[in-house]
């Protein structure tokens, strides 16, 4: 999976933290509050994350289109770490790594995680 680049991310960030539906003008006013882009620039590029299957988009009223995530940000970072992990030779020894650089938090969180995935599993 290839990573976002920085406008597809921020356009993504947006709507993963909304949590509904936008238009670009709403992503554009949002983006203009602490720098400038253009109207047809984030427009191409929803565009482009909805051709690559990353956004729904359906017909508003008039002509505006409203955009919605396909997957969530939690999703995304999954794919990433996998795609990272495919990367090794050897993947135990770079999950092993990988789980040595966690804070405590995260590595019970892991544990939990685990379980529920072992239950899932395991019916």
């Amino acid at each position: 999976m290839r990573r976002l680049g920085d406008l597809e991310a921020e356009i993504m960030d947006r709507l993963w933290r909304w949590r509904r539906p936008a238009t670009v003008r709403e992503i554009v006013d949002d983006i203009n509050r602490t720098r400038p882009v253009a109207y047809t620039t984030v427009m191409t590029v929803a565009t482009i994350l909805h051709s690559k299957g990353w956004l729904l988009r359906e017909q508003k009223e008039g002509r505006a289109w409203l955009y919605e995530p396909v997957r969530t940000r939690e999703e995304y970072s999954a794919a990433l770490m996998e795609d990272a992990l495919s990367a090794s030779e050897d993947r135990p020894v770079a999950l092993t790594h990988f789980v040595g650089q966690m804070s405590p938090v995260e590595r019970t969180a892991l544990r939990k995680a685990l379980r529920e995935v072992g239950k899932r599993t395991d019916t």
